[in-house]
């Protein structure tokens, strides 16, 4: 935060601005000048801090794509590069049920105790499990690694983007949610070409990197990037001390003069950009009580009956997500492919991913959120057919894996937008968590039944496989409520 913001008190609005007073009964007007604010508010530093952890996040999630085949060769008797996916399913199963636990305990804690420090806290967690995967010596270890791993990154994504969706502009939640979004995929990006770097044999362009680094002298380059992902959340974790609260939690906790400090900083920088609008009336819950409760979300018929198409989208979508995050370089190995050529193609591909990023940051606001799973759903199948008809042609291949890591990343941002709108604010990191925890448990059982499927089937079938999950995801969101353009309030009173 600037100097200027930091000498606001709590009175002094910008021009525009109604007074700000810090009686309980002023706490709807301080949510008014709040909603009122059509642009992003907050430093743009603060979209950097959150970003790093996002970054990390995809890093480490991607990170044992490429890294999974050389650790597999190390740490398991006999474990070869074609026999690598067979010993993929338990560290994957491990991140994912750590990644449900995390999200269904930890993640409902921020709705009681704030945002901000609950994103440390999870960030911590990442990065302990990460440090503890860069000393794993066999695959018991990497496991349990992988499962602490999974606890922090599920929690910090539910509360990183109910965080996200309680600051940004009501016309840009799903814009500034694929903003970090785009961090993400750079994280994955990095976590990909770091272990083509250090964890494949150099070969010559473009069957691999001619500079690559692995070699019978070099075989600890998958510890190497784990120890990285831990010094990145260490960096995340410091960073986040200077995030604010988010003021929709602080003025439902009854800390009023704490919430105008925050709404009249943001007010000063948003009049920078422009006259600011009038506050309109709006209210604020008292149900303090029930905050971060299950049993109260779903004693509630309106979001009861919100969670079943929610859930099952996330669940259809993560087994897709987890399939290419997690197996995607595997499997071309298992259709002979050398790790080299399979570890370039899926790093490639990850250009599209960043594509999807930077594409949803500028589009995602023109479109319902539903609309764009049936997007993803039809893109994937397209660059997976390119790579199942590219004959072996790596350059071909490489343009399908672009097209798939774009397709079918380009539904998470919007779906994580709908997700935290979805919630009212006593409760929306819970029902974040209900929905993306389970989903991401399920898609963790799904892969057991489908990844060890598709060594075994023709590269077009393997797409044919993933690409109908897609599909059904995009009908079980077509009963999920429209958000765009809504106040959250309205949405999720």
């Amino acid at each position: 935060m600037d100097s200027t913001e930091q000498r606001l008190e709590p009175n002094e609005g910008p021009p525009n601005a109604a007074a700000a007073t810090t009686s309980p009964e002023d706490a709807a007007h301080i949510l008014a000048r709040l909603e009122r604010l059509d642009v992003w508010s907050l430093s743009a530093m603060f979209i950097g801090i959150i970003g790093t952890g996002s970054l990390f996040i995809l890093y480490d999630i991607f990170d044992i794509n490429v890294a999974f085949v050389q650790a597999c060769t190390q740490i398991v008797e006999r474990c070869t590069p074609q026999t690598a996916v067979d010993h993929l399913g338990p560290p994957v199963l491990y991140h994912l049920v750590g990644y449900g636990i995390g999200t269904l305990i930890l993640s409902p804690l921020s709705d009681r105790t704030g945002r901000r420090h609950m994103l440390m806290i999870t960030m911590l967690i990442t990065g302990v499990g990460s440090v503890y995967s860069a000393m794993a010596m066999d695959m018991t270890n990497l496991n349990l690694s992988r499962f602490i791993t999974g606890i922090g990154v599920g929690a910090d994504i539910a509360v990183m983007n109910v965080y996200i969706n309680e600051v940004a502009p009501r016309r840009g939640r799903a814009k500034y949610t694929s903003l970090i979004f785009t961090m993400s995929a750079v994280g994955a990006l990095v976590g990909i070409w770091l272990g083509l770097l250090l964890t494949t044999p150099a070969a010559p362009w473009p069957h691999g990197l001619p500079f690559a680094l692995a070699s019978s002298a070099f075989t600890s380059g998958w510890r190497w990037m784990f120890a990285i992902g831990g010094a990145l959340a260490v960096i995340a974790v410091v960073c986040r001390f200077e995030l604010p609260e988010s003021p929709r939690w602080l003025l439902l906790r009854g800390r009023i003069a704490e919430a105008d400090r925050v709404v009249t900083a943001m007010e000063s920088r948003a009049a920078r950009k422009g006259p600011l609008a009038e506050p309109q009336p709006l209210t604020v819950s008292s149900a303090a009580d029930t905050t971060g409760s299950y049993l109260a979300l779903l004693r509630d018929s309106r979001y009861r009956l919100r969670i079943p198409g929610l859930l099952l989208t996330m669940l259809l979508g993560c087994v897709v997500l987890y399939t290419y995050a997690g197996g995607f370089t595997a499997v071309l190995s298992a259709q002979n492919y050398s790790p080299a050529e399979a570890g370039m193609i899926g790093a490639i591909g990850t250009l599209g991913f960043v594509a999807t990023g930077v594409f949803t940051y500028l589009y995602v606001e023109r479109l319902e959120r539903q609309q764009w799973v049936w997007i993803a759903a039809a893109l994937n199948l397209v660059g997976g057919v390119i790579i199942a008809l590219s004959g072996g042609n790596l350059l071909l291949a490489s343009l399908g894996a672009i097209v798939l890591f774009f397709g079918f990343n380009i539904w998470v941002s919007p779906m994580y937008a709908l997700t935290a709108e979805s919630f009212p604010t006593r409760n929306r990191t819970t029902g974040y968590a209900l929905v993306d925890g389970i989903g991401h448990a399920g898609a963790g059982a799904a892969l057991f039944l489908v990844v060890p499927v598709l060594p075994h089937v023709s590269l077009l079938g393997v797409f044919a496989i993933i690409s109908g999950f897609l599909l059904l995801a995009a009908v079980a969101v077509q009963f999920t409520v429209r958000t765009r353009n809504r106040s959250l309030e309205d949405i999720s009173p």
